[in-house]
C-alpha cells in the first residue's frame, strides 16, 4: 500500500474499527464466571494481585492503577519476577488475576502451579478458553478477539485493548457495588483537580494573602497605597471593624476617568456597597462559581469574627481548579 494521506487514514480507521469490534465482542463474555469474579473480589478480605508477562503485564499495571483509584486495593506482580522471589507479595486472602492472551506462555505455565499451591482464588483473563491458564483457573474472564489489528495478526493490539476494557468493566462493577462516590474518588486523588474541588476550602488559600482594608473615610491616596501594597487588586472598606464595601482597582480607574478631584471623595464614595462575600469554610470550587456568576475576580472572606481577608481568582487558578 502506497504511503499517501488517504492510505494512512484508511489504516488508522481500519485499526480503530477492528479494536472497536473486539471490545464490542466482550459483551458476550460477561457471563456467570464474570459475575462470580466480581462477587468473590467484593467479598474478599484481601487484595487483588494482578500478574502477567509482556504486553499483558503492561495492561495489568493499568488495571491495578484503576482498581486502586476506585476503591479496590490491588498490587501488580510481574509473572517473571514472581518466580524469582516476588511470590512473597501474595497473602492468604488475596485474589489473583492472571492476564494472558494465549494462556500458554512459559512463564505462566511455571507460575500457575505455585499460585495454586497457595490456595488463593485464581482468575484467568485469557483469550483462549482451552489454554493451560484457563483450565487451571477457578474463574475465567474471557477476552478472545477475532484478530489483532496488526496486519500480520501478530502484534498485541486488539487483544490488549480487549484486556484493558475488560479490566475497566471489572473495576467499574466493583466501584458501583461499593457505592464509591466522587468524594471517595477525591480522597485517593488529593493532588488532582477533582480532589481539590471537593476538599480545598477558601481558608486554605486566603491565609497566604495580605489583608487589605481601609476605613470608610480614608482618602483616595490611602486607598491607592493599600490596594497597590497588598497586590490583590482590591481592598475592603470597614466601619467600626465591620465590612461595608469593597474598592477594586477598576473602581479607582472609573473614578479618575470621571474627573472628580481626589480631595473631594473618600473610600465610602467609590466603594461597592454590600459586596459579594464568601465564608472561609466554603469550598474553593463554590467561590470560583460565585466569581464566574458575578464576573468578579476578588471576594472578601468572612467568618464568625467578621472580615478576615481576600481570595483572588488567581489563587484558585494556581491550584488547577477551572
Amino acid at each position: 500500500m502506497g504511503l499517501t494521506k488517504g492510505n494512512i487514514k484508511k489504516i488508522a480507521i481500519k485499526t480503530l474499527m477492528l479494536e472497536a469490534d473486539a471490545v464490542k465482542t466482550l459483551t458476550g463474555y460477561v457471563d456467570e464466571d464474570f459475575v462470580n469474579c466480581i462477587e468473590h473480589i467484593y467479598q474478599s478480605k484481601g487484595r487483588v494481585i494482578v500478574t502477567g508477562v509482556g504486553k499483558s503485564a503492561i495492561i495489568g499495571e493499568k488495571i491495578v492503577a484503576t482498581f486502586n483509584s476506585t476503591g479496590t486495593p490491588a498490587i501488580f506482580m510481574h509473572a517473571a519476577d514472581a518466580i524469582h522471589g516476588d511470590l512473597g507479595i501474595i497473602q492468604k486472602h488475596d485474589v489473583i488475576i492472571c492476564i494472558s492472551n494465549s494462556g500458554n506462555t512459559p512463564e505462566i505455565k511455571i507460575l500457575i502451579p505455585f499460585l495454586k499451591l497457595s490456595g488463593n482464588t485464581l482468575i484467568a483473563m485469557v483469550g483462549n478458553r482451552e489454554s493451560y491458564l484457563a483450565r487451571k483457573a477457578d474463574y475465567v474472564v474471557e477476552t478472545t478477539v477475532a484478530q489483532e489489528a496488526c496486519p500480520n495478526n501478530l502484534a498485541p493490539t486488539s487483544s490488549t485493548t480487549a484486556q484493558l476494557a475488560m479490566g475497566d468493566a471489572l473495576a467499574v462493577s466493583l466501584l458501583e457495588l461499593r457505592g464509591f462516590t466522587p468524594e471517595d474518588f477525591a480522597m485517593f486523588h488529593p493532588g488532582g483537580a477533582l480532589g481539590k474541588k471537593l476538599f480545598l476550602k477558601v481558608s486554605d488559600l486566603y491565609i497566604n494573602n495580605e489583608k487589605p482594608m481601609v476605613n470608610f473615610d480614608a482618602d483616595i491616596p490611602t486607598v491607592i497605597i493599600e490596594i497597590s501594597s497588598k497586590r490583590l487588586g482590591a481592598t475592603a472598606v470597614l466601619q467600626n471593624d465591620r465590612l461595608i464595601g469593597l474598592i477594586t482597582d477598576g473602581d479607582l480607574r472609573r473614578m479618575l476617568l470621571s474627573g472628580i478631584p481626589l480631595d473631594k471623595v473618600c473610600a465610602r464614595d467609590i466603594m461597592t456597597k454590600n459586596p459579594k462575600t464568601v465564608s472561609s469554610s466554603t469550598l474553593v470550587a463554590h467561590a470560583l462559581e460565585t466569581m464566574r456568576t458575578n464576573n468578579i475576580t476578588q471576594l472578601p472572606v468572612v467568618n464568625n469574627q467578621g472580615y478576615v481577608g481576600v481570595i483572588h481568582l488567581h489563587d484558585i487558578l494556581k491550584e488547577g481548579i477551572l
